[in-house]
């Protein structure tokens, strides 16, 4: 697994070192004291990561130096062109960019290790999570974790737990291929709260794999979408970013945020 260090962009590694220079960060590097410097969320793998150089001996001023070393380096990458992909959908003028559904399936098909998606609308799933469904059933303890929005259509008084269970059928039964493993689908409950004023959605669009192919994009997961409608959207490699997006949704998975329906 790589080191907690490795996971933080540029900006974030020199903030450290800054920190550690001007004697704002110091041992025992808690993640209280980290938090100042960066995004609370990653501040406990980030106290494991400097205790762990701080163990080796290494001063704070040692540190400093290797962190913006690490900095440097990841600064002198190839440029963003040669890790970013445009991917678009519609109009029928392709201009040398890869489109939605190619990518998609692409994307799905090739799965190793992890996947997540997370979309806010779903039609035509069966045709959509085709590739998807064949590459679990080609590897059964390949993990994957769907976040999608559970709508109240507008009049409709029924019971949260009650359209929990509509979707839940009506996922397994026409959005997902028939005779393929099911993946783990979570929504965030808030979807379905009868309050004016108190819902929200799960409005992200994209997908990542194995911890560093990530895709982000305007297409909903519908054959539409995916096949006809004007989308724009990046396909980044990174293992970074990639990762602080998958982090994002364990968190909140973690934390109650989202419960599980399938």
């Amino acid at each position: 697994m790589d080191h907690p260090i490795l996971k933080l962009l540029p900006s974030d590694l020199r903030a450290l070192a800054a920190g550690l220079r001007t004697g704002h960060l110091c041992p025992p590097y808690a993640p209280a004291s980290i938090q100042r410097v960066l995004n609370g969320a990653i501040a406990a793998e980030v106290s494991t990561g400097l205790q762990e150089l701080a163990a080796s001996g290494l001063p704070p001023s040692g540190i400093a130096r290797t962190l913006e070393l690490v900095a440097l380096g990841y600064e002198d990458r190839p440029p963003i062109e040669d890790l970013v992909d445009l991917v678009t959908t519609g109009g029928g003028i392709g201009g040398g960019n890869r489109t939605t559904g190619v990518v998609v399936e692409e994307l799905f098909r090739n799965a190793q290790e992890s996947v997540l998606v997370a979309g806010y609308s779903v039609y035509q799933g069966q045709k959509v999570f085709q590739a998807l469904a064949d590459r679990m059933h080609e590897s059964p303890d390949l993990p994957v974790r769907l976040f999608l929005d559970i709508q109240r259509k507008p009049g409709n008084t029924s019971a949260p737990s009650e359209l929990v269970r509509e979707f839940a059928h009506r996922f397994r039964t026409s959005q997902w291929p028939s005779d393929r493993p099911l993946p783990q689908v979570f929504f965030d409950p808030r979807s379905l709260s009868p309050e004016p004023g108190k819902t929200a959605s799960i409005h992200a669009k994209c997908v990542v794999i194995d911890g560093f192919d990530l895709f982000v994009s305007s297409a909903n997961f519908t054959e539409a979408a995916q096949q006809r409608n004007i989308e724009v959207g990046l396909r980044l490699r990174s293992s970074v970013v990639a990762g602080r997006v998958v982090r994002f949704f364990g968190s909140l998975v973690a934390s109650g945020h989202f419960e599980r329906v399938i």
